[in-house]
């Protein structure tokens, strides 16, 4: 039988199959010694032990799409990170993290500012100018009051989602909307492993419709910018690149070298500068953090 990894907890698979039942199953032991873990997201083969009690073992994982690193999931088609417009502010910082991240690993990243019925609107003019201009796609939804969530909507249609944000920003309430089945579905799972189901502590993947899954992650506070040079990070930058053809010197990262092109665009305001300052900060987060 085929199915899709759902929720993986303490070396049980959570498996979502075809005839929409969900099996609790344990992985052969051949995956740990080819250092093979199977992740949510995966879709694998699995022989049925219990139909009644609904578990079995995995026998394959399919060939994966693709392979996210942080957050640990397979085969997405784009991300969604949300951020609060306001109560709390947005950590700018944070979210650039956050996209630096789905840059590296090239996926596409929608940026979703929620609570917008409690943001003014020039800081909702400011959160467009900031992120729109990069060429990121920006919806505005409250979900207090169902707003912008038809937005969301059209855009995970027919894609896997992984769907990520801090804690606090009412991700959990726009997923409830837009997926009233995510309830549904991490009470079947909560009930098998008695675990509470309203706290995402691990991510979790729910079928919103026919090749419609969207990826619930946990709300994280901090993401360390790793396994990169200090001299990458100006590559996930994306508006950057535009104007790095007018730098003078190749392989310029656009602080201190003179005639650089991207400085130049942000002293015309052709590039954000709470951008350019995080870009600063985790410039030299990088380059501190290779001295030890």
């Amino acid at each position: 039988m085929q199915g899709k990894i759902v929720k993986g907890i303490a070396g049980f698979y959570y498996i979502h199959t075809q005839d929409d039942a969900v099996y609790e199953c344990k992985a052969k032991g051949i995956f740990r010694n080819q250092k093979i873990k199977p992740l949510v997201g995966d879709n694998v083969e699995i022989a049925v032990l219990d139909r009644e009690k609904k578990i079995g073992n995995i026998e394959v994982i399919l060939p994966r799409k693709n392979e996210l690193i942080r957050p640990a999931v397979s085969n997405v088609d784009q991300a969604l990170v949300i951020f609060a417009a306001a109560k709390p502010e947005p950590n700018l910082n944070l979210l650039d993290r956050f996209l630096i991240t789905m840059e590296k690993q090239n996926v596409e990243t929608v940026v979703c500012f929620n609570k917008t019925d409690v943001a003014s609107e020039a800081v909702k003019e400011h959160l467009l100018k900031t992120y729109g201009s990069c060429g990121y796609k920006v919806i505005f939804t409250s979900a207090l009051f169902d707003k912008g969530l038809d937005c969301i909507r059209a855009i995970l249609k027919d894609k896997t989602t992984v769907v990520a944000g801090p804690s606090g920003v009412g991700k959990s309430s726009i997923i409830n909307l837009i997926a009233p089945c995510a309830n549904m579905e991490t009470g079947v799972i909560s009930e098998k492993i008695e675990r509470g189901k309203h706290t995402t502590r691990h991510s979790q993947l729910f079928c919103i419709e026919k090749n419609t899954y969207i990826m619930d992650t946990p709300g994280f506070s901090s993401l360390y910018i790793d396994k990169m040079e200090k001299e990458e990070l100006k590559d996930y930058f994306i508006e950057f690149q535009p104007f790095e053809e007018e730098c003078r010197f190749t392989g310029c990262v656009h602080i201190n070298e003179p005639d650089c092109g991207v400085k130049e665009a942000l002293q015309k305001d052709r590039i954000s500068r709470d951008r350019y300052e995080n870009y600063l900060l985790l410039y030299e987060e990088l380059k501190n953090r290779k001295k030890y």
